[in-house]
């Protein structure tokens, strides 16, 4: 599953796992993405979206 939002684009980001002795390691912090049906430019369409676009009403769940 592609892990990008359809609406705004926010995707998978990087970062540092930090241990108690201060060793980073990287690590991915993942989108809360959704696979939803929703109308865009007057058509029916499905993708995912992220939780903070569902929240915000930037589109129209079928």
């Amino acid at each position: 599953m592609s892990r990008v939002c359809s609406i705004c684009g926010k995707g998978q980001t990087s970062g540092n796992n930090v241990s108690h002795s201060n060793r980073k390691t990287r690590r991915s912090f993942k989108a809360n993405v959704q696979k939803v049906t929703y109308v865009a430019d007057g058509k029916v369409e499905n993708g995912y979206v992220c939780t903070r676009c569902l929240k915000s009403n930037k589109i129209e769940r079928v």
